[in-house]
């Protein structure tokens, strides 16, 4: 048979022409599909003359992706074996899982997913081939003629991706082709519209998966069209992963910011306000203060100056920044203020609508703009704790993490086109400094690139801006991975993506970099030649939001924040009433050194003060009876439960005050 020449993981390899992947990673069970010139395909495919040719590990992020895809068909399998009625929607892979969209006549129980689930794990025991056809759109139509949700994606596959979240995994641009799912001994017993690929069998699936819950959602995510049920599950390539996640799921819920919140008494989001704008209680407001305190400073230290602006502008700023062009749907909708009528209802003084800021940007032009500015100047550094309103849809806004309402720690920095990759590098340092202050060190950076459908300004531009954030995101030497469409529509962005103490990432800082707002607000700067320039524009929120990383921190901390940042630092604990003045004259010397420190003089006996400030996450709590105030001393009992017995006040105080001091953790 004649010999074809591929690219074998990186190696030059002869093979026999019509050689498939299964065979030519035969024995090695852990390779359950192909990664050709960057695409992937099943493992079933025939390979090509000059085809660069690696295999695709389960446990690798495509592999999972694969894995968890062909589960979602599974699941649809097994729901329509059980209600062949059911009208399916869309099943693609999502971060740790998968859902599946289902048209029924009720929304689905728990009792039900119960059932779906063991139909799964018979689906999975049968080892059914997934087994890829390519079909005419005239033929799946046909073959899908009771199927009306796939009917329309097959009329939409030309704009798949903006067809709805999810809907690319069925249709693109191209051909069509069905997934059927391939009994031994050749029965097809159910098929999929779909662009694969999938797993060579649902035997690989194994028992490393499991539905977690169901939900009402809207097809292809608009409120327009009819309500299905959702189904949603998590799938991992052995048991041992399943749990591990699991594990990781049980503690995110222990660490869950709005039941700590509640729990500390830290704030609340009471309905008489409004869905997404919360209010901080006295013990939350604190941390909130030590938060802004210290970044402050550290913003003092670094050349910004601070500045403050309104929450609410006439329309016509946002009209001239283009956020009413690009962003409105994300805006409050306007207040309409300033009409004036006469006695009969006439109209005169024409009024003008205002809106809720939902960015400080323009407004921080303005203040550049407010006098003439020279080289001599730059780089100006603008920052603000400005408050912004965001309206977002109901279904998203989650506690803290994505609210309605917030503060952002908002800094822009106007430069001249030299100076701005010097500024930038800096500015990456800083940003990534202050984060470690706060106790979060592992980084990576996302770099967004150009969307062209929802952006402005002219290609060379955009490029020489994405191209000076990569260096700078490289020269930084931490991984730098690509996020193509999601930038801003007037620049490239690069975010700091932070690991938290369970290994979960969250975007934190970003820095974004414009030529254009300055160009629309006719910002200028006098060179040294005397001519006038435009200056660059840096966009950077550090904190994101302080809502928002107030909200990181008190789950990455378990709310147990470190000393510095805890909102009772010492409660003072006696073992008995006569005592208190004793604890009294402790707590005025810690008073004294800044320290936020209480005495519990309650009638609680003294093992119950200890379990109720150790449940608050007081970080030291310092005991007194007879034998310390005779020898001038306390005794350290910390959150963990440990005691240090018998020291002098003197040396507690300055143990106290050094672990706020060095931001330590007890």
């Amino acid at each position: 048979m004649a010999q074809i020449a591929i690219t074998l993981d990186s190696r030059p390899q002869q093979i026999e022409e019509g050689t498939t992947g299964t065979t030519i990673f035969e024995g090695r069970k852990e390779i359950v599909a192909l990664r050709v010139d960057g695409e992937l395909k099943d493992l079933s495919t025939v390979l090509e003359q000059g085809w660069d040719v690696e295999g695709v590990e389960i446990t690798s992020p495509d592999g999972l992706s694969i894995l968890r895809h062909s589960t979602a068909h599974v699941l649809a399998q097994a729901v329509q074996a059980i209600n062949p009625e059911a009208k399916l929607g869309i099943g693609p892979p999502i971060t740790d899982g998968f859902y599946y969209d289902f048209d029924v006549q009720t929304p689905f129980t728990p009792e039900d997913l119960q059932e779906i689930e063991k139909r799964m794990g018979r689906i999975v025991k049968e080892g059914q081939a997934f087994v890829r056809r390519e079909i005419s759109d005239d033929a799946a139509r046909e073959e899908e003629a009771g199927e009306p949700y796939k009917l329309e994606l097959i009329g939409l596959k030309s704009t798949a991706a903006e067809a709805g979240e999810g809907a690319s995994v069925e249709v693109g641009a191209g051909g069509l082709s069905m997934y059927d799912n391939v009994r031994r001994g050749g029965e097809v017993v159910w098929t999929d519209l779909c662009r694969g690929p999938h797993l060579p069998s649902t035997r690989l699936i194994g028992n490393g998966f499991a539905l977690t819950r169901s939900a009402a959602a809207y097809w292809r995510g608009s409120e327009k069209n009819p309500m299905l049920q959702r189904i949603y599950g998590t799938a991992w390539a052995t048991k041992e992963d399943l749990r591990a996640h699991q594990a990781r799921l049980a503690e995110a819920e222990r660490r869950d910011h709005r039941r700590l919140g509640a729990e500390l008494d830290l704030f609340s989001f009471p309905d008489e306000i409004g869905s997404g704008l919360p209010v901080f209680h006295p013990k939350g407001a604190m941390i909130r203060m030590e938060m802004e305190d210290y970044s402050r400073r550290r913003h003092v230290e670094s050349g910004y100056s601070f500045v403050t602006t309104p929450h609410i502008t006439k329309k016509n700023l946002f009209e001239t920044s283009k956020h009413l062009e690009w962003y409105a749907d994300g805006m409050y909708p306007p207040m309409h203020m300033d009409e004036e009528v006469d006695a009969d209802g006439n109209v005169t003084k024409q009024g003008q609508d205002y809106y809720l800021k939902p960015m400080n940007c323009p407004m921080h032009n303005l203040v550049y703009r407010s006098r003439g500015r020279s080289y001599r100047d730059l780089p100006l550094r603008l920052f603000e704790f400005g408050s912004v309103y965001r309206y977002e849809k109901s279904g998203v806004v989650h506690g803290l993490t994505r609210a309605r309402g917030f503060t952002q720690d908002d800094a822009h920095i106007y430069t001249t086109r030299e100076q701005m990759k010097e500024e930038l590098a800096s500015l990456l340092t800083f940003v990534l400094d202050l984060l470690r202050d706060y106790g979060l060190d592992d980084f990576y950076l996302e770099l967004s690139t150009r969307d062209p459908e929802k952006s402005v300004g002219d290609d060379a531009t955009w490029e020489e801006a994405t191209r000076t954030l990569e260096e700078v995101a490289t020269a930084s030497g931490l991984d730098l991975v690509p996020d193509p469409g999601g930038a801003a529509f007037y620049g490239p962005k690069i975010s700091v993506q932070a690991k938290d103490a369970i290994g979960r990432t969250w975007q934190l800082s970003t820095i974004q970099l414009d030529f254009f707002e300055p160009e629309l607000f006719e910002l200028e700067y006098t060179a040294p030649d005397g001519s006038r320039q435009r200056p660059v524009m840096i966009h950077r929120a550090l904190f994101g939001s302080i809502e928002r990383f107030f909200g990181v921190l008190l789950e990455h901390y378990a709310g147990a924040f470190p000393v510095w940042l805890a909102p009772v630092q010492v409660v003072g604990i006696p073992v008995a009433a006569e005592y208190v003045p004793y604890l009294e004259e402790v707590a005025a010397k810690l008073r004294a050194r800044g320290v936020r420190v209480e005495v519990d003089s309650s009638d609680d006996r003294m093992q119950k003060k200890i379990r109720t400030h150790t449940k608050e996450k007081v970080p030291y709590l310092l005991i007194a009876g007879g034998e310390d105030q005779e020898k001038g001393a306390v005794s350290f009992r910390l959150r963990d439960g440990s005691q240090d017995n018998g020291i002098p006040v003197d040396e507690a105080v300055e143990r106290i005050v050094a672990a706020i001091r060095d931001k330590a953790q007890v």
